[in-house]
């Protein structure tokens, strides 16, 4: 099977060739066909050559493929001429070939992942529109908390945000025995550490409220103008670990780490910011800095590699480590 890129838009191409009555395509009125729609999709590339193809048009042949049958025979100018033998079939219109099923089961099984209402009639309607049969023998597995609570909602939150509708929702947080009500304007999902998170717009408030889906106690749509916001959540949360964001200005952390660890650190970068040259490095330990908007995140990520990491700069934040590692070092000394 030719897996390289472009390869269905060239499937398509040579499909919409093959079953043209009214002209005859040679090798190099194909290689042309192609290689024109490449350039129209994506200027960069060269093209393809003959080898790729033949290699193409072997795989539509086969039981990999679509199994399409060519006339033989047919030639112009001593050339080959490519052309169905039944004119009225499509690849569109042909049962799933193998590669199609296995790219459609990988989507399946990462819907299957939301394990919301949604995502699982979704699947279903999938697997029953393309006659996909439920695989006993997964070869993949994701970390989820299959008992957290929350991501029934997730769904309608999606949509929420999607059709710019105002949600009423009854929240109460860890740190609250009462339960607070938002009129939320909903904007953005977020998971970070196996928990969903919701980013939204209470007019009563001047920041973007950050609610935790396990701690939602109820959802109601209500009617009321829909306040949009030209906020980018991509460059909101570039320069924070984790969900919490803070009035902090971004600051430069240097931290000292055991060469032991820094292998782990280094192929699972504790930011995005962390470069990949370090500032230092011996047989030792290594030295590297993050740009960061400090938060508790960024604590619990330094914390959990124990003795393996040392906050050098900046002093508020190592100091800050320090009383927090005293005061676990106390829950073992009374």
């Amino acid at each position: 099977m030719a897996t390289n890129k472009h390869a269905q838009i060239r499937y398509n191409i040579l499909n919409k060739c093959f079953r043209n009555p009214g002209r005859n395509y040679t090798l190099e009125d194909l290689l042309e066909e192609c290689n024109q729609a490449i350039f129209d999709f994506d200027p960069k590339p060269e093209g393809i050559k003959r080898r790729q193809l033949y290699d193409d048009i072997s795989y539509m042949e086969s039981e990999q493929g679509w199994s399409i049958e060519l006339e033989e025979g047919l030639k112009q100018a001593r050339k080959r001429v490519y052309r169905y033998v039944d004119t009225n079939f499509s690849i569109s219109n042909q049962p799933l070939n193998e590669a199609d099923a296995n790219q459609l089961k990988a989507a399946i099984f990462s819907l299957s992942r939301l394990q919301n209402n949604w995502a699982d009639e979704l699947s279903v309607r999938l697997r029953e529109k393309f006659k996909i049969a439920e695989d006993p023998n997964k070869i993949i597995e994701f970390e989820e908390n299959e008992y957290l609570k929350g991501k029934e909602y997730i769904s309608e939150l999606y949509n929420a945000i999607l059709y710019k509708r105002v949600l009423r929702i009854t929240y109460q947080s860890f740190k609250s025995n009462d339960a607070q009500i938002f009129e939320l304007h909903p904007y953005y999902l977020k998971q970070y550490n196996s928990r969903w998170f919701l980013f939204g717009q209470d007019e009563r408030y001047p920041t973007i409220s950050n609610l935790a889906l396990d701690r939602i106690k109820s959802i109601k749509e209500i009617s009321k103008s829909f306040l949009d916001s030209d906020i980018n959540f991509k460059e909101y949360f570039e320069d924070v670990v984790g969900v919490t964001l803070s009035d902090s200005e971004t600051i430069k952390v240097v931290l000292k780490i055991a060469s032991t660890a820094y292998n782990y650190i280094r192929t699972k970068p504790l930011h995005e910011s962390q470069p990949k040259n370090p500032i230092e490095q011996n047989d030792e330990f290594v030295i590297i800095h993050l740009l960061v908007k400090p938060n508790f995140e960024l604590e619990s990520r330094i914390l959990s590699y124990g003795e393996n990491i040392e906050i050098l700069e900046p002093i508020e934040l190592r100091e800050r480590i320090k009383n927090r590692i005293n005061s676990m070092l106390n829950n073992y000394v009374k």
